[in-house]
């Protein structure tokens, strides 16, 4: 039998029409999107507002439409925005309470970091779980599939740590894997050649700090992005250093990675399982470690989901539909 729908009321204060505008988005879009994405429907008359549908959702929904009013108030909503909140509130249906704007701010604090540039904000459990991995541990791992903020948030603390004064440095590392012995027909110097695969940390970096502190830090050496193989014969003292897309690493390189961790140094490792570029045999160390470390005291492990995924809500059911025909599985040992 089908639940009865119910109705949850809204009256959002103030009644400014500004704010109002801002939530609702140009022709409602912004209403539109938490409708298709709740599976509600939502009537709006001025400052009230009334959210139908089957019990969860329309809670979950009026809890989205207070939290994003609530923003209306310092930033301009876009569809990115409205998206990140709804999939914040998926991540958390056990546990909507976070969604509510008369939350516990200090609870909230734990999981934010501010950089440079903006806030960052824990989003779902299991994000949450992993910040506190990050700061609870000198080495913590990262485990699941693209866009569910591995990398992001674990250069986010590595940047707070920076700013803290928990580290003298940041060391970002990746494995050139596709390129493997053939950098040679790539155009440019050593560092132009492997610029490509180390480009999605720059990314990120530009973002929490902006391109010209980015330049400034690389430039006296307090931000250093490298390929993994420049990791050799290194000892990595009072860093913060972050190996990405370890599921391409050999075993050997990710014992390499690992004992190259120095004191007052923490690491951070994130990969996916699932899309291992090795050669055909050749097991990955990411997979290895996780098998050899998982009972070592002191090491913190996060586990994402499809579920976790808070880019476009088009590459969690991308995700999603590879899993279900048995894509998701580990394409290589």
């Amino acid at each position: 039998m089908n639940a009865v729908p119910i109705s949850r009321d809204i009256i959002l204060e103030p009644a400014d029409n500004n704010r109002l505008a801002n939530l609702c988005g140009q022709f409602d879009e912004h209403l539109r999107q938490i409708e298709r994405r709740l599976n509600v429907d939502i009537s709006s008359r001025g400052n009230r507002f009334r959210v139908t549908g089957n019990e969860g959702a329309a809670q979950i929904g009026s809890k989205v439409i207070k939290s994003l009013f609530k923003l209306t108030g310092s930033e301009y909503l876009d569809p990115e925005r409205v998206h990140m909140c709804l999939q914040e509130s998926v991540m958390n249906e056990s546990n909507v309470a976070e969604l509510d704007p008369e939350a516990d701010s200090n609870e909230s604090a734990r999981y934010e970091i501010q950089t440079r540039r903006k806030l960052i904000r824990a989003r779902g459990l299991n994000q949450r779980a992993y910040l506190k991995n990050i700061h609870d541990h000198d080495l913590a791992f990262g485990i699941g599939p693209a866009g569910t903020g591995k990398t992001y948030l674990a250069i986010a603390g590595a940047i707070d740590a920076l700013e803290n004064e928990l580290v003298r440095r940041i060391i970002l590392v990746r494995p050139a894997v596709e390129a493997g012995e053939r950098l040679g027909f790539l155009p440019g110097d050593m560092s132009q050649k492997v610029d490509p695969y180390l480009r999605p940390m720059y990314d990120a970096l530009y973002d929490m700090l902006g391109p010209e502190q980015v330049a400034r830090l690389i430039e006296r050496n307090i931000i250093e992005v490298a390929p993994l193989a420049f990791m050799r014969g290194r000892s990595l003292n009072e860093a913060f250093v972050i190996l990405d897309e370890a599921q391409n690493t050999s075993v050997a390189q990710m014992k390499m990675f690992l004992t190259r961790i120095g004191f007052g140094s923490r690491a951070v490792v994130t990969g996916d399982v699932t899309q291992i570029d090795l050669p055909a045999g050749q097991t990955s160390g990411l997979k290895n470690a996780i098998e050899i470390l998982a009972k070592v005291k002191g090491i913190g492990f996060t586990y994402f989901t499809p579920g976790d995924v808070v880019r476009h809500e088009l590459v969690q059911r991308i995700v999603e539909a590879y899993e279900a025909v048995g894509h998701g599985k580990e394409r290589r040992s």
